[in-house]
């Protein structure tokens, strides 16, 4: 009498191990595509730098940023939170603050307290070809510097 239980055995471990090299394989075969594709460019046309008044504060909701404009130019800091990613309030009199875990900042983006361990990011603001301000939000510049158009 034939051995049935010992041929399925002997089968399944058979099949059990052209699975797993084939599983292998196709792992081997995806390492050279990325597992993660780049986003978009994150580059924002603002407009006409003369319909932002010396003084201005914007919040620019859609790109998560503010851009101020003073007598040294136009600079943008960067509206997301570096401890978790929330979205800070800006207010005249204290500065930055997050509504999520209470971090709060100097108004050139410093950390005055809270979880956050770093301070806002300043974003490089440039002028594109066509004539409007343009903020890059993938690129982070020293902060303090402006813009002058």
């Amino acid at each position: 009498m034939p051995d049935t239980r010992r041929d399925f055995l002997g089968l399944s471990a058979l099949w059990s191990l052209v699975a797993a090299v084939g599983v292998a394989l196709a792992g081997v075969l995806r390492l050279p595509k990325p597992a993660v594709l780049p986003g978009p460019l994150r580059i924002f046309k603002l407009g006409d730098p003369a319909q932002y008044a010396v003084g201005a504060a914007v919040r620019m909701e859609a790109e998560n940023l503010f851009l101020f404009r003073d007598e040294k130019g136009f600079h943008a800091i960067s509206a997301v939170c570096t401890h978790l990613g929330c979205i800070v309030a800006h207010t005249e009199q204290e500065g930055f603050a997050c509504p999520c875990h209470g971090s709060k900042f100097k108004e050139d983006g410093a950390v005055v307290g809270g979880p956050a361990p770093s301070g806002l990011a300043w974003l490089e603001v440039s002028l594109s070809p066509d004539g409007q301000l343009q903020v890059n939000g993938e690129t982070e510049v020293p902060r303090g510097t402006r813009f002058q158009v």
